[in-house]
């Protein structure tokens, strides 16, 4: 596997992400998409936010999910509200469905997903976002990237983290650190973070 780090040298304030995640919190476009072939019941996870639109996390125009569930309870943390498994509302079928949907609109084209949080590689977490990229790798079209962020370093990942890990184009690592915060960087809060991007030109789901 090889990663590269991403270069970071824009500004990203917190009131900007704050005023358009609640305007575009309320903008719902409608789209079609192919019958899903990978379903998500059975598991239990919730998520914290969804949003159709943003061009906050991550490049260009995304869809944006928070799940619900992170351990590890960083000092300065600003989305301290993601951290109990049970916040937010239940992932459901019709959820990922909309997420879906959302990806293959080609009214408003969105270059991706992004997975924030909470911890989308918690323990609780990793099977239920594992079937929804697998999805989102067989249902949308092949350019769609996904990113995702996480407290957890690279290092650290087990072995069912990394299988998220491997549908996933650019990933952030690890936890915010207080004393290492610089509103500097981009798409993320401490220096400590790492922005590392997977070359997937090769991968199964860009020859499907």
């Amino acid at each position: 596997m090889q990663w590269q780090m991403l270069g970071t040298d824009f500004c990203t304030g917190y009131n900007v992400r704050s005023l358009l995640k609640k305007f575009f919190s309320c903008f719902i476009i409608q789209g079609s998409c192919s019958v899903k072939e990978i379903s998500t019941a059975g598991f239990r996870v919730n998520y914290f936010k969804y949003f159709e639109i943003d061009v906050v996390n991550g490049k260009g125009t995304r869809c944006t999910l928070f799940v619900s569930g992170c351990e590890h309870a960083c000092k300065g943390c600003y989305n301290q509200a993601t951290w109990p498994l049970d916040a937010g509302f239940p992932f459901t079928d019709e959820v990922a469905d909309k997420i879906i949907s959302d990806l293959c609109d080609t009214r408003v084209r969105r270059r991706g997903l992004s997975l924030t949080g909470g911890d989308p590689l918690h323990p609780a977490n990793v099977e239920t976002v594992y079937q929804l990229l697998m999805r989102v790798r067989n249902e949308c079209p092949p350019e769609k990237d996904v990113w995702l962020w996480t407290g957890y370093t690279i290092q650290e990942l087990t072995p069912e983290q990394q299988k998220v890990a491997d549908l996933v184009d650019v990933l952030i690592d690890g936890k915010f650190i207080e004393s290492r915060k610089d509103r500097k960087l981009l798409w993320r809060g401490s220096s400590n973070q790492i922005i590392y991007e997977f070359d997937r030109s090769d991968a199964w789901w860009k020859k499907k």
